[in-house]
């Protein structure tokens, strides 16, 4: 019998994690979902998922959500210029637990990407690599329910905005990247594994198309230079720091840093990855 843990596991990709194990028939006594809010985890608990309190701060915490674990999700902290210390938190405890192996959600390219996400990455997968405990990476690429907002800007503008010029970004919508981390922790022989992991490939210009496709409307896409992008993001009502990020993040679409042709997140789900449209879509329902 093996015993599954998912951190981060009441938010959007920890908890779909979860449905997705479930649905492949991981029995829910076996999944171990480490919450930092109990009461969050309530429908978990009610499906008979074992719910552990531990939040990535706190290392005897997380020692104890993790004993007699035997593979873990480490999905990669929520709180930018954080991650390194709680990230490390979590690889020791999965080391003092005796796991026997880790996932962890990194970030496409992670290696070369220029994005500013992608350094504490990049570091966590080099402490990964000394741990004692074997890993796997699943390094996702851009969600497509991150353009979500862009659907309302479009519809009162006529058009969407960003600084990606003619890059590529290779989407997936967060439910095939949760479906894809299930697969495999189901499956055996993953320690060193590295995923390269997007899906259909759009410039802005085909991701404006894929919303003008929704709304029944012609949408055109406006480049505009990366301190215009940060400036109409914080116009928007944006802090500074997330402006920032995303605008380095269309830095890094320009450069090719969101894209992949690797053709692994469609060989994990064993079909095509859904496409930009119907994820897009289906945040508006």
């Amino acid at each position: 019998m093996t015993t599954t843990a998912v951190t981060g596991a009441t938010g959007q990709l920890g908890s779909a994690v979860i449905r997705s194990l479930l649905d492949h028939g991981v029995a829910a006594g076996d999944i171990v979902a480490v919450v930092r809010d109990e009461a969050k985890a309530a429908d978990l608990a009610a499906r008979g998922v074992v719910v552990r309190v531990a939040d990535y701060a706190d290392p005897a915490a997380l020692r104890a959500a993790l004993d007699g674990v035997d593979k873990l999700l480490l999905v990669s902290g929520s709180e930018p210029g954080k991650r390194i210390p709680q990230h490390t938190n979590v690889i020791e405890a999965a080391e003092a637990a005796d796991v026997s192996l880790i996932a962890y959600t990194s970030v496409l390219n992670a290696p070369t990407s220029g994005i500013s996400l992608a350094p504490e990455h990049v570091a966590t997968e080099k402490r990964l690599a000394s741990s004692s405990v074997p890993s796997v990476l699943l390094r996702n690429g851009w969600y497509w329910e991150n353009y979500a907002a862009s659907i309302g800007q479009a519809q009162h503008t006529g058009a969407i905005i960003g600084s990606g010029g003619s890059g590529v970004i290779a989407g997936a919508s967060r439910s095939d990247y949760a479906a894809a981390a299930a697969a495999v922790l189901i499956a055996d022989d993953q320690a060193g594994a590295v995923y390269e992991l997007g899906g259909e490939r759009l410039t802005y210009e085909g991701l404006a198309g894929a919303i003008s496709e929704i709304i029944g409307a012609p949408v055109e896409y406006k480049d505009l230079s990366t301190d215009e992008h940060i400036g109409a993001l914080e116009g928007a009502g944006l802090p500074a720091p997330v402006a920032q990020m995303l605008a380095s993040a269309d830095a890094g679409i320009a450069r090719g840093d969101l894209d992949t042709e690797s053709g692994d997140l469609a060989r994990l789900l064993e079909r095509e990855p859904v496409s930009a449209v119907d994820a897009l879509r289906a945040t508006l329902s």
